[in-house]
């Protein structure tokens, strides 16, 4: 059986980009003139692109073209990844710390093995938690500004298990479900996975534009929303009291059900209440602790109306069977000590320092950010590529991630995410003095 005619092309600029031929940032010809230069029909020309782009060879621009990608730079670098390589200073994923959560661990495990509850622990636990966890977690939420009864809370492994419960319980495949143009890859990945259709609305100000997100509903049978209203990664806002309850009175008017994804809440303590505030009926509320205590602490935590409770049990059934027995208790000890609110306090702390050395570092430069978050969004001045960028500085050994994984639409801006709070102060500085001097050299 013969090849389809766009095969031999695509393997011909396929070698030519990996083996340097046509470096990266070139200009590739237009759809057109790929045609009419090969002898093959517009459509082939366009299969051909779209191939070369699945394998991440090339990437297409709306209004400048299809330019070849620096293939030295891995797909999703820092969010595909869990960890830098040896020796990489880390900027392109957060995992947070603080002095002495070593030893908090320590004198936890010890306090758990004097405890009598320790056989209870050995043993499959409910769905979402038992009952005097769920009630403590949701005395939790309450501190927060968010009033809900303990039979509305489900504990959950992480975050993102409880994201990927809420889709798997509350959406079906087909599902249109809006987010912002920029958001958390996580999501990107569970609505892939999940065969959800994914529309971008864009940003305005510290928020979505709402006017973008009336439109879209009213051209399309959106089902969801999914939404960071308090630290948004990453692009750091918090939204105002006055848009989360217009954004709440327009998913009413839409019967859109709303995911809110607060993994970063904490650290905005002075925001407006959470969005499920203002939505109690249509709203799941998706947080952990993951990133205020530590990310090797897989609890997380989803409060949702009662009525879709059973759903999201049933997911958690069918994803883990039950809640983190002995991570959830030392969690749980660690709420009614205080060293929850000690550790957030401190993270608190450590993001705002973070974001001074990341202010004067980057002064001049057009930044978006938040005082106490741990990243910040770097847009790139025009014509630049944010590839070469990231790997120009993965050759002096740090790692940043580009906007692609973020992006929930084309075209997908030349920007940098710089995640601030993995690496030491020290390492942070100076990798920071490096990012600034690869991005001057684009002036």
């Amino acid at each position: 059986m013969p090849l389809p005619r766009y095969k031999p092309l695509v393997d011909r600029l396929a070698a030519d980009i990996r083996q340097g031929r046509l470096p990266p940032g070139t200009r590739l010809p237009t759809h057109r003139a790929l045609a009419a230069a090969e002898g093959l029909a517009l459509v082939t020309a366009t299969r051909a692109y779209a191939e070369l782009e699945a394998m991440g060879l090339v990437s297409g621009e709306t209004g400048r073209g299809t330019f070849v990608r620096e293939v030295a730079l891995p797909r999703g670098l820092g969010i595909d990844q869990q960890a830098a390589a040896d020796g990489v200073v880390d900027l392109s994923f957060n995992y947070p710390a603080v002095p002495g959560q070593a030893e908090l661990l320590r004198q936890a495990l010890r306090q758990l093995a004097a405890g009598g509850d320790l056989d209870a622990l050995l043993r499959y636990q409910p769905h979402g938690g038992r009952p005097h966890e769920r009630a403590a977690i949701a005395r939790h939420l309450q501190d927060r500004g968010l009033q809900v009864a303990g039979d509305q809370v489900l504990i959950c492994d992480g975050a993102q298990h409880g994201l990927a419960t809420a889709v798997m319980a509350l959406l079906q495949p087909g599902d249109v479900v809006a987010a912002d143009a920029l958001t958390y890859p996580g999501f990107k990945v569970l609505a892939e996975q999940q065969h959800l259709e994914l529309l971008a609305v864009p940003a305005a100000g510290p928020g979505p534009d709402l006017d973008a997100l009336e439109a879209l509903c009213r051209r399309r049978q959106v089902r969801a929303l999914y939404t960071m209203p308090t630290m948004h990664n990453p692009l750091g806002w918090v939204m105002s009291a006055t848009r989360r309850r217009q954004l709440a009175a327009l998913a009413r008017r839409h019967g859109l059900l709303v995911i809110e994804d607060a993994a970063y809440a904490f650290l905005a303590p002075e925001a407006p209440p959470p969005l499920a505030t203002w939505l109690p009926e249509a709203t799941v509320y998706v947080s952990g602790f993951s990133k205020s205590l530590a990310t090797g602490l897989r609890v997380g935590f989803v409060a949702a109306p009662a009525a879709w409770v059973p759903r999201l049990q049933r997911a958690i059934r069918a994803t883990t069977w039950n809640t983190p027995g002995v991570m959830t208790a030392i969690a749980l000890g660690w709420l009614a000590d205080g060293t929850v609110a000690r550790l957030e306090a401190d993270k608190r702390a450590d993001a705002a320092m973070r974001q001074q050395l990341a202010a004067q570092a980057l002064r001049g430069l057009r930044v978006q950010s938040h005082p106490s978050s741990y990243f910040v969004w770097l847009p790139l001045p025009e014509g630049a590529r944010a590839d070469r960028v990231a790997a120009a500085l993965l050759k002096d050994g740090i790692s940043v991630s580009t906007a692609e994984p973020f992006a929930a639409a084309a075209p997908v801006p030349h920007a940098l995410r710089l995640a601030l709070g993995s690496v030491a102060l020290d390492e942070l500085r100076k990798a920071l003095a490096r990012v600034r001097e690869e991005v001057d050299g684009l002036q």
